[in-house]
């Protein structure tokens, strides 16, 4: 396909649990992953959307991620707990690692998970939203292999690190936040070289530690703060990296296998859930109402400044009636993988 066409959530869902469900996933895991991967490309975060599957298929396909793993649970204490991933798909895992958090902090009023033996968990804002939809409070970290230039170098050592926190706000999505620690997402540089584009500057360096816009010469993203101030970002993923690293018995930074490479080798990742419910805070009982009157009253401010997750808000209604972009290079890998695994591509319109 030589144009960027558009595919319905549903039916591009449909197609991914089909190739899942082929590989040997569970029809609930295949519908977990499916349906996390288009709701998220529905946010319009491509970079953690749709695009990943065909990578997932293949890391599974070379047996470091397996379709049915043995997943353990260790429950610690009262609000704490460990999840052992098993080598399992990271959404999937982390989905369970933050339901159990949604549990226990029911009980307990605040609850901590953590996840060892896991793999790429997609968009970390999957999590800390699905708590807020149910009222609570929702934070959620996760990590990668080494990605990111640490301020001051340019030799990449932590990965893109991501943080997320999501409120619930009274008769609308939750209030979002789902940020990296660098400058912009690596596999927003996998979709540039994939697609052809050059990146924006002064969020990327070459081999040499020079700002680079050509995706294939890249090898480091700069830390977010950019050449300047990015000692902000450097020291988040620094933290971000401690927890959901060495304190769930995880590698850190180099020592984790790379994502693209290396296809054979399990990549042992973590992430970390904290859930809090409100309701045991003395403004717990208003605060979805008060987060929507804040809302509210900014974009009453010059400027009409908007929210953490109304632009994926915005994303998602204009998807929704048009469908979800796949351009051509991914239209390919979709069908490619549709003749590897016998299924039928999804109906796209033009």
């Amino acid at each position: 396909m030589n144009a960027e066409c558009r595919v319905d959530a549903v039916e591009w869902g449909r197609w991914g649990q089909d190739c899942l469900r082929a590989q040997g996933f569970t029809d609930e895991d295949a519908r977990c992953l499916a349906e996390s991967l288009a709701q998220t490309s529905l946010w319009g975060i491509d970079s953690h959307g749709i695009a990943r599957l065909p990578h997932y298929l293949n890391r599974v396909a070379h047996g470091s991620i397996l379709a049915r793993p043995e997943i353990r649970i260790e429950r610690t204490g009262p609000g704490t707990a460990q999840l052992h991933g098993g080598q399992g798909q990271g959404i999937v895992v982390a989905h369970r690692a933050n339901a159990l958090a949604m549990e226990l902090a029911r009980d307990a009023g605040i609850a901590a998970v953590g996840v060892s033996n896991s793999s790429h968990c997609g968009a970390i804002g999957l999590y800390s939203r699905k708590a807020a939809a149910q009222g609570l409070i929702g934070i959620a970290f996760t990590h990668s292999d080494s990605i990111a230039a640490p301020f001051g170098g340019h030799q990449a050592f932590f990965g893109t690190n991501p943080i997320s926190l999501a409120f619930p706000r009274a008769s609308a999505e939750p209030l979002c936040l789902d940020m990296a620690t660098t400058a912009i997402p690596w596999n927003r540089v996998m979709n540039a070289r994939r697609d052809g584009v050059t990146l924006p500057p002064g969020v990327a360096v070459d081999a040499q530690g020079h700002d680079c816009v050509d995706a294939d010469h890249v090898r480091a993203l700069r830390p977010l703060g950019g050449e300047r101030y990015g000692y902000k970002g450097y020291g988040l993923a620094m933290m971000v990296e401690l927890l959901c690293g060495p304190l769930n018995g995880n590698p850190f930074g180099p020592h984790i296998s790379p994502m693209y490479d290396a296809l054979d080798r399990p990549r042992e990742l973590g992430a970390f859930f904290i859930v809090i419910d409100p309701l045991r805070f003395a403004g717990g009982a208003a605060l979805a109402g008060v987060v929507a009157a804040m809302a509210m009253e900014l974009s009453q401010a010059p400027g009409a400044p908007r929210m953490p997750g109304d632009p994926e808000a915005a994303a998602q209604a204009e998807r929704r009636q048009h469908g979800l972009p796949v351009p051509p290079a991914l239209w390919d890998q979709m069908a490619d993988w549709s003749a590897r695994l016998g299924v039928a591509l999804p109906a796209h319109r033009t």
